[in-house]
């Protein structure tokens, strides 16, 4: 348990949790390279298409020979078969885009972390009452931060990260952190299609460091 309160701390510490895909091993190389220069420990690599799998092996492999100290989560888990797989390919914590007890089952057994994704009041209860102290609001455009300071004292314990649709701006990011939010999940507003396809990777290292910077200001 104490390893999964580490992981907990470095993703608030963090404040932010960039996520991303990508078919092509050499992209994926790129873009957490490019991640881990800019000063990211934590990154969620999804699993959306048939090369996650191996890639996502790729990335463990050479985590562990350049990229002393990152952390390399796995999101978009929605079986126990899928929990297991990535698990045995060296995931450090789970993250789901809704609550299911399989995967819940399967993260209990092996001691690892796992975020569920939540969109209502009561995903949220059941995801506590399964034990889970951090959770995923997604789809975050849909709900925004007032649904965020709705619901944040009827679950004081409960650690929330909101995904899809964060913009890096100050304005966007601190009005999550205001209603209650402890880090927000940043995907195609970071790491766009159009900066993977024009091979980018200055600006969505630039664009990295803007986030993180945001994130110390506005906690300071």
């Amino acid at each position: 348990m104490e390893y999964q309160e580490q992981i907990i701390e470095a993703v608030k510490q963090q404040g932010i949790l960039p996520l991303f895909y990508h078919a092509d091993p050499e992209v994926c190389l790129n873009i957490t390279a490019t991640l881990y220069e800019a000063g990211i420990r934590v990154i969620e690599f999804t699993n959306r298409g048939p090369q996650a799998l191996p890639n996502f092996q790729l990335l463990v492999k050479t985590r562990d020979e350049k990229w002393p100290g990152l952390l390399l989560a796995v999101g978009t888990i929605r079986s126990a078969e899928q929990a297991v797989r990535f698990i045995d390919a060296g995931a450090d914590f789970l993250i789901s885009p809704v609550f299911d007890a399989d995967v819940c089952d399967v993260a209990y057994l092996h001691k690892k972390l796992w975020i569920p994704g939540c969109m209502t009041p009561t995903e949220v209860h059941v995801a506590e009452n399964a034990g889970c102290k951090f959770v995923k609001l997604f789809p975050g455009n849909v709900l925004g931060p007032d649904f965020v300071s709705a619901i944040r004292e009827l679950f004081p314990e409960m650690l929330f990260m909101p995904t899809g649709g964060v913009d890096v701006s100050r304005e966007n990011i601190g009005s999550w952190l205001d209603a209650g939010v402890c880090a927000v999940g940043l995907g195609s507003k970071l790491i766009s299609k159009k900066r993977i396809a024009d091979k980018d990777y200055a600006g969505i290292g630039q664009a990295t460091k803007e986030a993180l910077a945001i994130i110390q200001s506005l906690k300071n």
